[in-house]
């Protein structure tokens, strides 16, 4: 299965699961803004995009399903957030039926409980076998986009549809296979992770009333309308991204500063100041939960990695023991190596001072040695 991995060690994983004619491509534009929050896990669906076909003649939504959880197994991902939109989505429903203790939110977009019926679906299948997907992808993009968005986007349309005349017609006609014969109208009550239902009042695919059906027979469930049709994580990206980050990680500032808080300095070291709260401090640290961690550091303009790598650097120039000390084990958790951290001490050399570099050493050396972290001989 081809898949890609991006983000930093000691966040929670979110996993993109794709439409039907699309590869994991189809989220690059969300990318940005939710990496300071996930480790993204985007990957191709059977038969599409580099992954490979079926074997079998047919493709089910469960055996799309699995592929999923045996790539979490590869990779050694416990528990994940999930996303998936139209196929992605009927793939969702599966997962959180069928494997609740693997995830710990579910997004379901741009989908039904059963779409379509078995003679849309034939239909497309004889269409494409006969006369390939040029057949069907102006079609298509209109279902996909609003007639605005088509109009003042031309490229990105141009884009998506070269996307889709790529798709193999055999890989394409498996799944639609699998749409077709997925049902999950009678078995959404034992759907038991919370879950985040998204369509666009445009979207003539997934209906805001398939939508509704959805939220009232998952147990926990909520409903979001955007302003799309049934590609709405492209039509909308930086909406689309801010509506997963409420959902999943929580709509004030002050939980989204927590949450990447967490990932950076770690769960202990968190725990501890917020054991040590008092009617002394109690502002200050709300204060740099929220302003630091939830309006700076999620910011999307510059990665993990490089604001450790920055603010290692200005901590050494402001002579701040403690912190960069606290930084620099934190460092590891977005990323950094060793070899990094060596260069931005010796590039405090030149900038910095001697003395700085130096004492920055000896500081990163302890934190080393703290933390067991073996250095080459």
């Amino acid at each position: 299965m081809n898949y890609k991995l991006q983000g930093t060690p000691n966040s929670p994983v979110l996993i993109f699961s794709n439409s039907l004619g699309s590869e994991m491509m189809m989220w690059d534009e969300l990318i940005p803004y939710l990496l300071p929050f996930f480790r993204v896990l985007q990957y191709d669906t059977r038969g599409h995009g580099g992954s490979h076909l079926s074997p079998n003649e047919g493709t089910t939504i469960s055996e799309l399903a699995n592929d999923v959880i045996q790539l979490m197994d590869k990779l050694n991902i416990e528990a994940a957030y999930f996303c998936g939109l139209s196929m992605g989505g009927l793939i969702g429903q599966y997962l959180g039926i069928n494997h609740p203790n693997r995830f710990k939110k579910i997004v379901l977009s741009n989908t039904g409980a059963k779409i379509g019926d078995d003679e849309r679906w034939n239909g497309r299948i004889g269409t494409i076998s006969k006369n390939g997907m040029q057949a069907i992808v102006d079609d298509t993009m209109e279902r996909w986009f609003t007639e605005e968005f088509r109009s003042q986007n031309s490229e990105r349309v141009a884009q998506t549809k070269a996307m889709f005349l790529r798709s193999n017609v055999d890989g394409y006609s498996n799944c639609c296979c699998a749409i077709r014969d997925a049902d999950f109208r009678e078995k959404l009550q034992s759907l038991s992770v919370e879950a985040l239902v998204i369509t666009g009042d445009e979207d003539p695919v997934t209906n805001v009333e398939q939508a509704e059906f959805l939220v009232s027979k998952i147990p926990n469930a909520r409903l979001k309308v955007l302003h799309a049709r049934h590609l709405a994580a492209a039509e909308l990206p930086k909406e689309y991204a801010a509506v997963l980050i409420d959902f999943l990680v929580g709509e004030q500032t002050f939980d989204k500063g927590m949450h990447v808080r967490r990932t950076v300095l770690g769960d202990a070291h968190i725990d501890n100041a917020n054991s040590k709260i008092n009617s002394v401090n109690a502002d200050f640290q709300s204060f740099i939960t929220r302003y630091a961690w939830g309006e700076i550091w999620t910011r999307p303009g510059l990665s993990k990695h490089n604001r450790s790598l920055i603010t290692m650097s200005m901590l050494i120039a402001l002579n701040r023991p403690a912190e960069f000390k606290m930084h620099v084990k934190a460092a590891f958790n977005n990323g950094v190596s060793v070899d990094e951290i060596k260069e931005v001490i010796m590039q405090s050399a030149l900038y910095c001072g001697l003395p700085a570099a130096n004492d920055a050493f000896h500081l990163a050396l302890e934190v080393f040695k703290e933390n067991d972290i073996k250095l080459k001989a």
